[in-house]
């Protein structure tokens, strides 16, 4: 990536709030509770022509009883650290601190442009207390703004894409396969895209609902490039008791609803639960690819016959979404990662996979003169051709005579026939039938 602007500064100084700015989105979650970001978050805006990416960091403090501080820190220094220009963000309510003396210092062991924001400088007195920020003796300038209503951030864009010797590219992710890691909290989402990127891109803790934000990351193997996005654990609706986990969780959906194929986490240790079934199932409706990456299966004492049993199991209970890949694995073990995202990649182009309409009817007209539509209240049920539809997943038009006499029993006989001539691993199918 080029013309990277990272935003940094204590907690709750507005750093996701002009994020959101820069991007034109609401990606990353804002609140007034301190310590709400935690991995870095990226994003994409555009000035004057100009292209960029965003990164949003956590609070940077020290000697918090946030037991996540440590590892904030180290995810903004990461970010520090391959920045273009960096936005260093104080706020004129609460006046100069001791963190934003004590992070100025650790500005300086960075050879990186640094641009002083006094963000919610709505007020007149606000905007002339900025003034005191220069004793940070960061620069000549200090860009007093408005992250909330955008005053000032003109200006402070046309001062930084100065230091860009690029246009950029207006979307990187245009046309790249993406990919969402999905799962209840606490199944190994995280530490599965740290191992499959080699970096501590997520915060990992034992602690359930460590990530808030669904964290994007570029990964290239297998002669591709694709996009993870590390997502929140998504909990029954019950259990969501707090605002932020609440827009945790619209994240997640989104994320999923953005994706093309979905590895969806189980817990060895647990088994397929009720709220696995309902992940599951809102991937299944959004007509995603679905692989099952069963984790901790280090943890399970078991012969020859342990997977296969547990296996059958799985698709006992997921039937009729049983259409999707079984993979057993081990993320801290590092067992069969690789062989999830090989996985992945298939099931990415059985979605995309376009047959042609010759051979379509050539196949399938042969399955239905195995078993032709049974009739249903003395109407015959008479399949001319079928076609495929331009859809982001295999959609198919049987054209019929009696359509609406077609069961769902039949429906089902159709749609395993193409999977099995087919190939359509781990991709939900739909196909539906129209009067001829």
């Amino acid at each position: 990536m080029a013309n990277i602007i990272s935003i940094v500064g204590r907690p709750n100084v507005g750093k996701s709030t002009l994020f959101n700015r820069l991007t034109e989105s609401r990606k990353a979650i804002m609140d007034n509770q301190s310590g709400v970001t935690r991995d870095r978050h990226y994003g994409y805006g555009e000035w004057t022509d100009q292209y960029f990416t965003v990164i949003d960091t956590g609070g940077y403090v020290v000697g918090s009883e946030d037991i996540f501080e440590g590892a904030i820190r180290e995810q903004v220094e990461l970010a520090l650290e391959e920045s273009t220009v960096v936005l260093f963000m104080v706020d004129t309510m609460s006046g100069l601190t001791d963190l934003d003396k004590d992070f100025a210092n650790v500005l300086r062991r960075f050879n990186k442009p640094v641009y002083l924001v006094a963000n919610k400088a709505e007020t007149t007195e606000r905007y002339q207390s900025a003034a005191e920020f220069y004793e940070l003796g960061l620069g000549d300038e200090i860009f007093a703004i408005s992250a909330q209503t955008g005053f000032g951030t003109g200006d402070l864009l046309d001062a930084v894409i100065k230091h860009f010797e690029t246009a950029g590219v207006e979307d990187p992710e245009a046309g790249i396969p993406r990919i969402a890691i999905m799962g209840r909290p606490n199944v190994g989402k995280s530490s599965f895209l740290n191992v499959l990127t080699g970096t501590d891109r997520s915060i990992v803790t034992d602690i359930a609902g460590t990530t808030r934000d669904a964290i994007h990351t570029h990964y290239n193997a297998y002669g591709m490039e694709f996009i993870l996005t590390d997502t929140a654990g998504l909990r029954r609706k019950s259990r969501v008791n707090e605002d932020i986990e609440y827009y945790s969780t619209l994240r997640s959906v989104k994320a999923m609803e953005e994706s093309d194929v979905c590895i969806i986490l189980l817990d060895a240790t647990l088994g397929l639960e009720g709220q696995d079934l309902t992940i599951i199932g809102l991937a299944d409706k959004a007509k995603k690819g679905i692989v099952i990456m069963v984790n901790k299966w280090d943890l399970i004492e078991k012969d020859s016959k342990t997977a296969d049993a547990f296996k059958k199991s799985l698709l006992e209970r997921l039937a009729p979404m049983n259409y999707m890949p079984i993979i057993f694995a081990s993320v801290v073990e590092k067992q069969r990662i690789h062989q999830v995202m090989e996985k992945a990649m298939e099931v990415y182009q059985n979605k995309t996979k376009k047959i042609t309409t010759s051979k379509l009817n050539d196949i399938m007209q042969k399955e239905i003169e195995k078993y032709p539509p049974p009739a249903d209240r003395g109407k015959y049920i008479n399949i001319k051709y079928m076609i495929q539809l331009p859809t982001p997943s295999p959609t198919f038009v049987f054209f019929s005579s009696n359509p609406k006499h077609v069961k769902d029993p039949y429906l089902r006989y159709l749609e395993n026939r193409m999977r099995e001539n087919f190939d359509f691993s781990g991709v939900p199918i739909t196909i539906f039938f129209r009067e001829k």
